[in-house]
């Protein structure tokens, strides 16, 4: 169940996912719903200012200090070009761990935790000549609700990103 306060939530007592199922954290960028893999979140928390690096891509707003641990921000508006970034009391930051790193990401809000099951996640579409939706790993449906399921790992972990050592990438 996910811990919340005015500033942070911290997932705790996970619930074993039944055989099939997987657990999901929802979160919005604009009007499309999409979900990540509950066991890459570390915590959860309100949008706060944070460092600029000069020369870095667009997309990445920053780093923070979190506990004495340096971590890039990364504005998924901006990475999925999606239109006018606007900062309100809802936009979060969602704090990924992948492949040992720490990483956060700045969603318009988060929704909440579900459980699908294996016959309600339907395959990716393909598009002909588009790149960069090899992180889509389905579509989850759930009663009247369609998810974007987005591998996490492999976005944030992916060249274009720029977060990785060149090493973790081969």
């Amino acid at each position: 169940m996910l811990q919340s306060n005015p500033t942070t939530a911290v997932r705790n007592d996970p619930v074993p996912a039944e055989a099939g199922a997987q657990e999901f954290l929802t979160f919005a960028l604009g009007v499309e719903e999409y979900a990540i893999d509950i066991l890459k979140v570390q915590e959860i928390r309100g949008y706060d200012v944070v460092t600029t690096i000069a020369n870095t891509p667009a997309f990445i707003k920053g780093v923070i200090n979190l506990r004495g641990v340096i971590v890039p921000i990364v504005d998924m508006r901006i990475k999925f070009n999606l239109g006018k970034v606007e900062y309100n009391e809802f936009t979060v930051v969602i704090i990924l761990n992948v492949s040992g790193r720490v990483v956060g990401m700045v969603v318009d809000s988060v929704s909440d935790v579900i459980t699908l099951e294996s016959e309600q996640i339907k395959e990716a579409p393909q598009f002909s000549g588009t790149s960069g939706t090899d992180y889509i790993t389905g579509i989850g449906t759930l009663a009247d609700r369609m998810l974007i399921l987005i591998d996490i790992e492999r976005l944030m972990l992916s060249r274009d990103m720029g977060l990785a050592d060149e090493r973790v990438l081969q």
